[in-house]
């Protein structure tokens, strides 16, 4: 499961629009072109500005909230200016926070400040020139990709608007600039080989097929045809011919620079490629795994102890799918009893259309009982789609698509029906949980949705916090009463073992040298999950490092406050006003998080 937001987000930070820049960076300025009178004014005319900067850097940013000025380019991606500007404004961000003065502020400036220097000292520290030589020569991997999910935003179905002749004039200009973006990589790549500093084999070979998958299907049938098949009926036939004919040309431009990647990738790339798929055998991995844990969490754990944590986690909840198979009655051993849910018919969807309507009777359920948890509900509807066929066999098991701030453009839920046996259906009510309601769509509307809050934080948020509350969101369903139903706790239980193991195998693959079929070994004897899933699920943590551990490190935070709340407030605690706290504010680090709820629970008990 991932959250496709932010994995855009992410990257367009390495696809700033640069300024007009000379070849060193500029020094930061020391105030704002304005001068408020308070502490409360500097700081939040500070947030307007940043904002503003860091919205003509990334475009796409200013796509995904529904802004459609502007949006006409995806940047200058991949070169030295784009990056020299983007930590310039880092750099300048911090440089005028540090001529606030903290102590003027009230506790929600407080919060605000803490957060944003957080975030920006954080990016900072990922972008020396150490941290650079590792990520941008390695550009592109099989599920961190562009490549991927820029199909998607030009598909007419994605978060890009289609409603008038200048969205389809600007999508036009981003595929410019996004056939620009994979002549780019190849140039990356290239250093990578010169430098040493290279992707894996495996990950490759994934990119390689994914690329071929593109190029296999028929111009007319690509998704960067999608939007002349939905066309607004107000247009005329003249623009519709028109389009329609520099759609069709600029698809096979996308394609020309699509192959000219493939091809480099099979026939210079992978076979320079390192045969080895953790960090700690890539040349600098070691420096760079502890920084992806430190970002991943929030907090300053190292490998070792969250790979004995997530040992620990196995454990228990092991012992928890063995309580559960003495209640179903079933004889035999845990193993057995996995394999008998992988294999028996009951628990596989009949068709694409039943794995559907089962979402959409899962949907209907969890809107009837939400009221009881939350006093506040998004503004932003919410959508149940399968993904593309064309896409669907790279993609998770699902994720989740934001809506726009105003409500116009709805959240989706994606699900993957590929592979139909493998999506055991007593996973369904999980992972709606997890990536709809009340997951990522209730967080990220209602932080969105709030406009008393800086942009930062409206927009903005750490993996430990949009994950763990997540995965935090899943055990809202024994509030809700699905877990009676054995075979839906079944479900959740075998979800929260695969966030345990994700600390072991993460940090197995990135810091304990484990193979690949050491950690599908692992998952596969601990848990119920199907070979295609385990496969799947170690293929990422071996493309993106670090990520899978905010899951689990943020979910135990959040519940550790529940605990903490319920205990020291008794029979004033109120569940509703606890998770309004916990999702007024946005994405949080935990450790801000933590400070805001103890403050929380103070002044409740106070009263």
């Amino acid at each position: 499961m991932t959250l496709r937001l932010l994995l855009a987000a992410s990257t367009a930070l390495l696809m700033a629009p640069a300024p007009l820049l000379a070849q060193s960076e500029p020094s930061p300025a020391t105030a704002p072109t304005t001068a408020p009178q308070t502490e409360h004014d500097k700081l939040f005319a500070l947030f307007e500005d940043a904002d503003a900067r860091e919205l003509a850097l990334n475009p796409l940013s200013r796509l995904y909230r529904g802004d459609e000025e502007g949006v006409d380019r995806l940047g200058d991606q991949l070169t030295d200016a784009s990056f020299l500007a983007a930590r310039t404004d880092v750099k300048l961000n911090l440089a005028l926070l540090a001529q606030i003065d903290r102590a003027k502020l009230d506790e929600t400036d407080q919060l605000a400040y803490d957060v944003f220097q957080y975030t920006q000292t954080r990016a900072l520290a990922g972008m020396s020139d150490e941290m650079r030589a590792l990520t941008e020569v390695r550009p592109l991997n099989h599920f961190f990709g562009f490549h991927n999910s820029y199909p998607n935003l030009a598909s007419g179905i994605g978060a890009a608007p289609f409603k008038t002749l200048a969205n389809y004039e600007d999508n036009l200009s981003r595929h410019d600039d996004y056939i620009a973006y994979l002549g780019r990589a190849i140039g990356r790549f290239r250093e990578g080989m010169k430098s040493g500093v290279l992707e894996t084999k495996l990950t490759v070979g994934i990119m390689v097929t994914q690329l071929t998958t593109q190029l296999d299907t028929p111009v007319a049938e690509s998704q960067f045809m999608g939007p002349t098949k939905q066309f607004p009926d107000s247009f005329s036939a003249e623009d519709k011919a028109r389009l329609t004919a520099a759609y069709e040309a600029k698809t096979r431009e996308i394609y020309t620079a699509t192959a000219a990647l493939r091809d480099f990738l099979r026939d210079e790339y992978l076979p320079a490629a390192r045969e080895s798929i953790g960090l700690s055998q890539m040349k600098g991995g070691p420096a760079l795994y502890r920084l992806l844990v430190e970002d991943s969490t929030t907090l300053p754990l190292d490998p070792e102890t969250i790979h004995q944590l997530g040992l620990s986690e196995v454990a228990r909840i092991k012992a928890e799918m063995v309580k559960l198979q003495r209640e179903v009655k079933f004889k035999g051993t845990l193993n057995q009893f996995f394999d008998y849910v992988r294999t028996d018919p009951r628990f596989k969807a009949e068709s694409r259309e039943a794995l559907t309507q089962d979402y959409y009777r899962v949907g209907r359920e969890v809107d009837a009982k939400i009221g009881a948890l939350f006093a506040r509900l998004p503004k932003s509807p919410l959508e149940i789609r399968p993904y593309d066929p064309s896409t669907e066999k790279f993609e998770a098991g699902g994720s989740y698509e934001s809506g726009s701030a105003d409500g116009k453009r709805p959240g989706i839920f994606y699900f993957n029906a590929y592979d139909l046996p493998s999506r055991l259906t007593p996973g369904i009510v999980t992972l709606y949980l997890h990536e709809g309601a009340p997951g990522h769509h209730f967080q990220i509307s209602l932080a969105q949705e709030n406009e008393a809050l800086p942009a930062f934080m409206r927009y903005g948020g750490t993996t430990a916090y949009v994950e763990g509350w997540a995965l935090y969101a899943e055990t809202l369903g024994n509030e809700m009463g699905f877990y009676k139903d054995p075979w839906n706790r079944y479900g959740t239980l075998q979800d929260e073992q695969l966030r345990a193991m994700r600390l072991v195998v993460d940090t197995g693959i990135h810091a304990k040298g484990w193979t690949r079929d050491q950690a599908i070994e692992y998952m596969l004897t601990n848990s119920g999950m199907t070979r295609t899933d385990v496969v799947a699920e170690v293929d990422r943590y071996i493309a993106i490092p670090g990520q899978a551990l905010a899951y689990k490190i943020g979910a135990l935070k959040i519940q550790e406050l529940r605990k903490r709340a319920e205990t020291k407030l008794g029979p004033k605690f109120d569940i509703r006003a606890f998770h309004d706290q916990v999702l007024s504010t946005g994405g949080l680090p935990l450790a801000v998080l933590e400070a805001k709820i103890d403050r929380w629970i103070a002044a409740q008990t106070a009263k």
